[in-house]
């Protein structure tokens, strides 16, 4: 789903016919519906439960990527029974889910399904993704109403980081972008997206050598250095680290 629309556009109340869960790849916008209001960036989960009503926004700048999955309710319970189990109440308690590194090899299968076009394995990234989130879902609550004002900041913030993933963004430059302390930004960022501002580039940058790598036309040292590593020890550690093998294997698979 790509939107095109910005601030110059009113939101509008729509409906979740299904259980509805989207990646978002690219872009920021605000999600409320009947469990809370959340600032989407890439990476995160937009969760819904079916018959509710929800509203997506674009108050700080314009257009947005996802990859949305919907299912029908029954189903979503037979594809989840194990997770579902232990759920009470709503499928969902909480509006996202942020980029934590659990979802980083799912994210970024379900990215490089863009590119992929009908090759991709839908149903089964579809499977995976219900399980997991469902899970993970069961843990988190909506984040507590946020300063006036900050969601756009963080949003511009989000928003540079993304168009120059492969550059430096230090802390303090963030900050200013902001137009806030550093201490009061990192705590401020934190809160909107479930990451750090270094969590959230570090991520974007492994995912984007993900995708690079999946394409299996460049070289892992050319795919380290255009995502902004700095020497190719690290960025195989860092790799590793979140998808579980290295480079060359998941090149491979």
């Amino acid at each position: 789903m790509v939107c095109t629309w910005g601030p110059g556009d009113r939101p509008f109340e729509e409906h979740h016919g299904a259980v509805s869960i989207a990646v978002v790849s690219a872009g920021t916008f605000q999600y409320r519906s009947a469990v809370g209001r959340e600032l989407l960036t890439p990476g995160s989960l937009l969760l819904g439960n079916p018959g509710r009503t929800f509203e997506c926004g674009h108050e700080h700048a314009a257009g947005d990527r996802c990859v949305a999955f919907s299912y029908a309710p029954e189903c979503f319970e037979r594809m989840t029974a194990r997770a579902a189990r232990s759920s009470a109440g709503p499928r969902f308690r909480s509006a996202r889910l942020p980029p934590v590194r659990r979802l980083a090899p799912l994210i970024a299968r379900v990215c490089a399904g863009l590119a992929q076009g009908g090759r991709a394995a839908w149903e089964e990234l579809g499977v995976e993704l219900a399980g997991q989130a469902l899970e993970l879902a069961g843990g988190v609550t909506t984040s507590p109403a946020a300063p006036r004002g900050a969601e756009a900041r963080v949003s511009r913030v989000v928003r540079r980081i993304e168009s120059r993933s492969s550059a430096p963004h230090p802390l303090g430059e963030l900050a200013q972008e902001a137009g806030l302390s550093p201490y009061h930004f990192l705590r401020l960022f934190r809160r909107l997206t479930g990451v750090t501002p270094h969590q959230f580039l570090l991520r974007l940058r492994l995912r984007d050598a993900a995708l690079a790598l999946a394409s299996g036309r460049v070289r892992v040292i050319e795919v380290a250095l255009d995502a902004g590593f700095g020497d190719l020890s690290n960025f195989n550690r860092a790799f590793r680290s979140e998808f579980g093998v290295s480079p060359r294997i998941y090149r491979a698979t």
